[in-house]
């Protein structure tokens, strides 16, 4: 009932409430993005969501016109291609709230496998194989608490098979605070060297 009806009853609530109450803020960092740097407003992207299908993803730009059309994980000098104002609305994720939009159109849900473009071609494969890839995709999910752009290809794909398999009202509630945690400690927002094995990284939700 929750994974056919519910989720997706709650995801347009929410969204629409947020949408409303956050207008004005959405509004602001709209003038500031367009004052401080050249180029569109938003960043309007191919994705891929539930069941591969592509539908075009909204974000506010942060990165400058000159930047390579790559996966955040395969940037070395990622920072040279942000913007100041970029940086800010990245590490503290104000970036992703125009994808309260694609959330009011079906496109996305508030939890679920983070929506992948062609540079990220190797994961959409593996999501295909394990399942990862039967749900929505969300503004957070299991492999952003668990990493974010320092995991592997087989890393994310493992975390979005994992959801896929799970989903219910507890794991979002869960997912859903560990969000808040890893949005306020920054954790994952740029690949770093990636340290240590993967088990050792490992933290937050367990569906096990």
């Amino acid at each position: 009932m929750y994974r056919r009806f519910l989720k997706r009853f709650f995801d347009l609530l929410l969204a629409i409430f947020l949408f409303i109450i956050l207008l004005l803020p959405l509004v602001i960092i709209a003038l500031i993005v367009k004052l401080t740097s050249k180029g569109p407003i938003l960043f309007i992207q191919e994705r891929y969501g539930r069941n591969s299908r592509p539908f075009k993803l909204y974000k506010f730009r942060s990165m400058t016109d000159s930047a390579p059309q790559i996966a955040n994980s395969k940037f070395t000098d990622i920072q040279n291609y942000i913007t100041p104002f970029g940086m800010f609305i990245r590490k503290t994720s104000l970036d992703e709230l125009p994808q309260l939009w694609n959330i009011i159109k079906g496109d996305m849900s508030f939890i679920g496998p983070r929506p992948l473009a062609n540079t990220d071609i190797k994961v959409i494969k593996l999501r295909k194989q394990n399942g990862g890839d039967s749900v929505l995709p969300g503004i957070s999910g299991l492999a952003q608490v668990n990493g974010r752009n320092k995991l592997t290809d087989l890393d994310k794909a493992f975390y979005d098979g994992k959801y896929a398999a799970n989903v219910s009202f507890h794991v979002d509630v869960l997912l859903t605070i560990e969000t808040v945690f890893s949005v306020l400690k920054r954790d994952g927002v740029f690949k770093e060297n990636l340290v240590d094995e993967f088990e050792q990284k490992r933290k937050g939700v367990n569906l096990d």
